[in-house]
C-alpha cells in the first residue's frame, strides 16, 4: 500500500540525493500496511517525483528523535525545533531505499485532484510506474 506526502521541493531532492535519510512529520498515517511513500514535491515543482521505501517509523519524544537521527536529518537543528515548535513528541520516517521517477508525474496519474495538506492513501488498485 502507497500513501501520498507532499514534500517541499529542496527536502525531497535531499531524499533522492541520498543526503536525508528522514522526513519528520508531526501526525502519521494510522494503517500498518505502508510500505512506500509516493512524493509530490510541493510548489513551485507541483509534481510527482518518485518514492521511496520505509524502513521504520520513529515514534519519539522531540529531544530524544531529534538525538536519534540528527546525523541524516538532512536540515538543521533550528528548522527541526521550529517545525516541530509546541509539540511534545513526532515521528521520523527512515528511508530504506528512495526512486526518482524518470518522468515526473502529475496527481491526474494518480487519480487526486488536489496535493494533500499531510498525506493521503492512494487506491489500492493505482499503478505506479
Amino acid at each position: 500500500m502507497y500513501v501520498l506526502l507532499s514534500i517541499k521541493p529542496q527536502f525531497a531532492k535531499d531524499i533522492f540525493n541520498g543526503f536525508k535519510k528522514y522526513e519528520y512529520r508531526k501526525t502519521i498515517f494510522t494503517r500498518q500496511d505502508i510500505k512506500k511513500v509516493v512524493v509530490y514535491a510541493s510548489s513551485p515543482v507541483k509534481s510527482v517525483i518518485g518514492e521511496f521505501e520505509i524502513e521504520e517509523i520513529i515514534h519519539d519524544d522531540i529531544d530524544a528523535l531529534w538525538i536519534q537521527t540528527k546525523s541524516k536529518a538532512g536540515i538543521s537543528e533550528e528548522s527541526f525545533l521550529e517545525y516541530f515548535n509546541n509539540k511534545s513528541k513526532g515521528y521520523a520516517i527512515k528511508i530504506k531505499s528512495q526512486k526518482m521517477y524518470d518522468n515526473p508525474l502529475s496527481l491526474d496519474s494518480l487519480r487526486v485532484s488536489v496535493p494533500p495538506q499531510s498525506f493521503r492513501y492512494l487506491e489500492p488498485n493505482i499503478q505506479i510506474i
